[in-house]
């Protein structure tokens, strides 16, 4: 079925495709009945152009559609769209207990964007999952992976952030049915959804934008500087007297400890900024300090177990490997805004950090071929639907800074209203969850919605 879609005003391309996943396409998915909260759930494969902008190529993707139907008639249909960019729909699969709650009624649709989970990869015989480590990769497929994507140049370019919005936009036509249709957005989906409304505007009821990323040709706040970010966040969760037990840590850290063997890569200042993710773990950073600085681990015992346990519901899916070959595609590509970063450059920021994260040496001599950005970068969408942005203020990957100034280069026109929740770090339906059903309840029923909420 194809369908093309009138253009709203000032749109550049507007829906001029439409996967097969309406209603009728869902089936039991194969893996319905290996985890309890897979039960009854529905799957489908569409069909989408390899380059939605180049009519002679006619090549295709898969995208990999799961939909968990509401308990009797929906009211609408949500669809929750994951960050990554490497990651799959399968990072929604543990919190489906808090979106039933926050969409009461609604069917749930998650996809996973071309590149990842089952969808199709920019690997596809390394990254299959019947390969060697499944849809991840193994140490041994690395050298295949890369030599294939250079062999076919223009297919490994078509896997951008443009061609999986306007896949997204097809899809969610294809789905539409009876009620009101809202979109979900995490981190870099939030990017993702905000080109969509920009490549191919469509008819919705709703966004909410989770953790939204900052503005795309703002420096400061890339993936390049992502330790800048992690080390200024981790220092406002320090008090005074916290920072001078954290200084006698990294001085301890550099006798190299026999516990320093038990931390992640030996690297104390990237474990740390891991653990600003999540509130219950951040809280402890203070007296963990403390303990390792004494020689002391019993709450480091406690710590890592506590984050296999966080950890475990992510990673227990077939479909749950990001895809490192995509990440480093599109955020080279397109979210580094230093492409001749060198290692040097992020060792001497790193030392002088407190906390930092692994993501910039990603970004150091990437072998993957990078794409063009398209003419979208940096632009924001002509028109939005109402929009719910919820954002933590101690967020150690999308600054809430960033956050701000991108609502504010929407355009004063723009129904957009922000949910500041204090304290809060990434990915509110994660770590705040109260905040975001309460938030959620309130937009969905047309309510004012009072900001700021607490952790």
């Amino acid at each position: 079925m194809l369908r093309t879609l009138l253009p709203l005003a000032g749109a550049i391309l507007a829906v001029s495709w439409v996967g097969s996943a309406s209603a009728s396409d869902f089936n039991r998915c194969a893996d319905a009945g290996t985890l309890p909260e897979l039960t009854g759930s529905l799957c489908t494969i569409a069909s989408a152009p390899l380059d939605h902008q180049r009519i002679d190529d006619a090549r295709t993707v898969d995208l990999f559609v799961r939909k968990f139907p509401a308990d009797g008639p929906p009211r609408g249909s949500v669809w929750l769209i994951a960050g990554g960019p490497g990651e799959s729909g399968a990072s929604f699969y543990p919190l489906l207990p808090r979106l039933r709650t926050a969409f009461p009624g609604f069917d749930l649709l998650i996809p996973d964007h071309r590149g990842t989970g089952y969808s199709s990869k920019l690997c596809p015989l390394e990254e299959a999952p019947d390969s060697a480590e499944g849809i991840a990769l193994a140490g041994s497929e690395w050298a295949g992976c890369i030599a294939s994507v250079y062999q076919d140049p223009d297919r490994a370019s078509a896997f951008n952030i443009a061609n999986a919005a306007r896949d997204l936009a097809g899809l969610i036509e294809a789905g539409r049915q009876d009620g009101p249709v809202y979109v979900y957005a995490v981190s870099y989906g939030t990017q993702m959804v905000l080109r969509m409304m920009q490549a191919a505007p469509l008819h919705l009821d709703g966004l909410i934008l989770d953790s939204l990323v900052p503005p795309e040709t703002t420096d400061q706040w890339d993936l390049s500087h992502r330790t800048q970010i992690t080390d200024a966040t981790g220092r406002a969760v320090l008090g005074e007297q916290d920072q001078q037990s954290y200084r006698h840590l990294l001085e301890a850290a550099e006798g190299s400890p026999p516990w320093l063997e038990r931390i992640p890569g030996r690297n104390i200042k990237a474990f740390m900024g891991g653990l600003l993710d999540f509130p219950s773990l951040r809280s402890k950073i203070p007296e963990l300090s403390k303990q390792l600085a004494d020689n002391e681990t019993t709450l480091l015992d406690a710590v890592l177990g506590e984050l296999r346990a966080v950890g475990e519901p992510f990673t227990r899916y077939p479909q749950s490997p990001s895809s490192l070959p995509l990440v480093m595609a599109i955020s080279g590509s397109e979210n580094n805004a230093r492409p001749d970063l060198k290692a040097e450059t992020v060792a001497a920021e790193a030392a002088a950090a407190w906390f930092t994260s692994p993501l910039p040496g990603y970004l150091v001599d990437n072998p993957f071929p990078l794409y063009a950005r398209d003419a979208l970068f940096g632009g924001e969408p002509v028109r939005l639907p109402r929009t719910l942005v919820l954002h933590g203020t101690l967020d150690p990957k999308t600054p809430y800074v960033g956050a701000v100034r991108r609502i504010a280069d929407l355009g004063p026109g723009a129904d957009v209203t922000l949910v500041t929740v204090t304290q809060a770090p990434h990915f509110i339906l994660l770590t705040a969850p109260q905040c975001f059903e309460g938030a959620v309840t309130l937009f969905l029923n047309g309510q004012n919605i009072g900001s700021p909420c607490s952790l």
